[in-house]
């Protein structure tokens, strides 16, 4: 009886290796089996959605009232401002600013905001010398001021750019 049990215990330990690696490879087949799956899913598998003739006209009708508004420049007076500097010097410039949305150009078309944003400017300008605006690197620095001074104002709407369409310096 005595053999039969040390015969049994190495059979009982072989039993349980041969479970665990039959265990092993079927949870090995079953996560290779959810890799496949996924991938086919996401690249052979995959297949374009459906649009309609209705979702077409919709985004369609989107697209072309956005690009029938354009961008929105607002163009300022024209400003004669004195330089500030040794040399007396003045500056004529017309300054067109292309704001963001819509809202934001009806907010800085607003008589108060206007005129907030033209004193703004002016004390900029007061504020540069001759030497400074002399240079490309001096009128685009004067673009970024002139952009921040006047979204700083703003509530709503946003200065993407600042454009000059005069500038005299003399």
């Amino acid at each position: 009886m005595a053999e039969q049990q040390a015969a049994a215990a190495p059979e009982s330990k072989k039993n349980k290796g041969l479970i665990f690696q039959i265990m092993f490879a079927v949870l090995n087949l079953v996560v290779m089996g959810g890799g496949v799956f996924m991938v086919y899913s996401s690249t052979i598998g995959w297949e374009n959605p459906k649009i309609t003739d209705e979702q077409l006209m919709r985004t369609m009708a989107s697209t072309v009232s956005e690009a029938e508004v354009g961008p929105l420049v607002y163009t300022m007076d024209k400003f004669t401002v004195n330089l500030g500097g040794e040399m007396q010097k003045t500056i004529r410039l017309e300054v067109n600013l292309q704001m963001l949305g819509k809202e934001g150009f009806e907010e800085v078309m607003e008589p108060e905001n206007r005129a907030k944003a033209r004193d703004r400017i002016v004390r900029i300008l007061n504020e540069e010398s001759f030497d400074g605006l002399e240079s490309i690197q001096g009128k685009l620095f004067l673009k970024d001021k002139i952009a921040q001074e006047v979204n700083e104002i703003l509530h709503k709407g946003v200065v993407k750019d600042v454009y000059f369409s005069d500038f005299v310096v003399q």
